[in-house]
């Protein structure tokens, strides 16, 4: 498949205007690894080979257990992998990634109410809402992955 558009080359306003969420939630407090695995799950959620590929890479390179990224996408199945608060995190990921199924279960918010402070959930929902627009754009534009470094 070949790639539809560039949206930097488009319109690099709009591309700004994501990576301006992007510095919020990178500033916001949450762990780095924490927020990796978010946009890991994420990602495989909505298909973004693009953001897969990046996000993976990053992982790696900040120092993520291979076996943790290896597993991911069954997190519930090797809870021991994974702290209650990533956890949480990954849960609610999921609700939000695929909110047309059910929303946000009341038992998914408890949980993550349990481990994040207010302000915390706020961020942790904008790190979510942020990798959710980056799958959306590329996936819609077919993004091409980048060469291998």
């Amino acid at each position: 498949m070949s790639q539809r558009l560039s949206v930097y080359d488009a319109d690099p306003s709009a591309n700004e205007a994501v990576l301006g969420l992007e510095r919020y939630v990178h500033s916001s407090g949450l762990e780095g690894p924490l927020l990796e695995l978010i946009k890991v799950r994420s990602s495989q959620l909505n298909g973004c080979a693009f953001c897969l590929d990046m996000h993976l890479r990053d992982a790696r390179a900040a120092g993520e257990d291979q076996r943790r990224l290896d597993v991911v996408s069954a997190w519930r199945e090797a809870p021991q992998l994974y702290s209650a608060r990533e956890r949480a995190a990954l849960a609610l990921t999921e609700a939000v990634t695929l909110i047309s199924r059910e929303g946000v279960p009341d038992d998914v918010w408890a949980e993550t109410q349990a481990h994040f402070e207010d302000r915390e959930t706020v961020q942790l929902l904008m790190a979510i809402a942020t990798i959710n627009v980056w799958n959306r754009l590329a996936v819609s534009t077919r993004q091409a992955l980048p060469d291998q470094a």
